[in-house]
């Protein structure tokens, strides 16, 4: 457990030595899962309901005649459009983390500190999509609202950590 906690940056790995900072990492992750992952288009390109020449629209213009046409089902058009929503959501989210852990670095916050708000926001981000994708009900989907809420937290949790450790050196 001690070489899992000291490889997420977690712990260091000596007494008088700091954690590797793992900011990088989880940027490049959430770049690639929010721009790759989360991308509709191999799942449409796959159906074959994807156009290249306006892709943003395959959905609303081209969806419901799939389904008319037996190539997917109601049940698919749904989840699709969800992956949809799940993609846009991370792209517009992501920035914010990259603000976040800027300014945490900026600030002087401990690696493990860091590091760990990474992960929290990580395990929010990969379940809120996951809920987003596979939940269909209403009910079940506000558990979406509680990982959302838990990555913006998270992230504004890090804006006040490092304000306040960038005054107290005033």
């Amino acid at each position: 457990m001690s070489s899992l906690l000291t490889t997420l940056g977690l712990r260091s790995s000596g007494p008088f030595t700091q954690p590797p900072s793992q900011a990088a990492g989880y940027l490049i992750f959430h770049f690639l899962f929010a721009y790759g992952v989360l991308s509709s288009r191999m799942l449409k390109l796959y159906y074959g309901i994807d156009h290249n020449v306006s892709p943003r629209e395959d959905l609303t213009k081209y969806g419901q005649k799939a389904v008319e046409n037996g190539k997917i089902t109601q049940i698919q058009l749904n989840r699709l459009k969800r992956i949809e929503s799940a993609h846009a959501n991370s792209v517009e989210h992501f920035p914010l983390f990259v603000g976040a852990m800027i300014w945490a670095q900026v600030a002087g916050l401990p690696t493990s500190e860091i590091n760990a708000s990474a992960l929290v926001y990580t395990v929010a981000r990969v379940a809120y999509a996951t809920v987003y994708i596979l939940v269909y009900t209403p009910r079940m989907s506000q558990l979406r609202g509680i990982c959302w809420w838990a990555s913006n937290i998270t992230c504004l949790r890090l804006f006040w950590l490092g304000g306040t450790a960038v005054n107290s050196k005033l």
